[in-house]
């Protein structure tokens, strides 16, 4: 009669016991599987991309594209103060820049460039500093740490040159990105990503 009564308490444990175990091992998979910085990295110095010719180095291209994108956003921010694909880049033709750039750029950019442009030019102007003080914060707060923030630290090179800050604000952002090399594109990559926050934010729309 005991065991009678106590095996449907006995099966529940287990069940439990069963649940537990199968969501731990959920959790553990999953955070194996999620994307860091640190792990593209790790890619990137695992690959020789001077070695590569053909369908092997588009893959190994396509990989790194691939795995920049499935970073979340703070792991982004690491990846491009950390200039992890910057190697790789400066090796690549320039068809192959191209590429790369269009395949890492965040999703709904063009449409963020054509809203910023329809914004009155002060607001513009203000969006532009917001995002660039926003990168720097981030490169400032990576300074000191080991594999972070790239190089130069707080006494490091400004975000994007005065030059290219000129240009952008006097000829037009969408029109100076589409008429630029792949190389300048690189640059303003970062500058891109902020500036789509700040706008996805709602900031610069407010008063209008």
């Amino acid at each position: 009669m005991l065991s009678q009564r106590w095996r449907p308490v006995a099966i529940s444990a287990v069940a439990v016991c069963g649940i537990w175990l199968v969501a731990f091992a959920g959790i553990r998979i999953a955070r194996n599987a999620k994307m860091t910085a640190e792990k593209v990295r790790a890619y990137a110095e695992s690959v020789d991309l001077g070695k590569l010719s053909g369908a092997a180095r588009a893959k190994a291209i396509q990989d790194l594209a691939d795995k920049l994108n499935a970073l979340s956003l703070e792991e982004r921010r690491k990846a491009r103060a950390d200039r992890l694909a910057w190697n790789w880049f400066n090796q690549m033709t320039e068809d192959e820049k191209a590429s790369f750039i269009e395949a890492t750029m965040p999703t709904g950019f063009k449409q963020m460039l054509a809203a910023f442009e329809q914004l009155p030019e002060e607001k513009r102007r203000k969006s532009i500093d917001d995002a660039l003080r926003r990168l720097k914060e981030t490169r400032d707060q990576g300074a000191g740490v080991p594999g972070a923030g790239g190089p130069g630290g707080t006494n490091g090179p400004p975000v994007l040159s005065d030059e290219l800050q000129a240009k952008v604000r006097t000829i037009g952002l969408k029109t100076f990105y589409s008429q630029s090399s792949a190389q300048t594109k690189a640059e303003l990559a970062p500058v891109l990503e902020e500036l789509q926050r700040v706008m996805e934010s709602g900031r610069p729309f407010r008063g209008r």
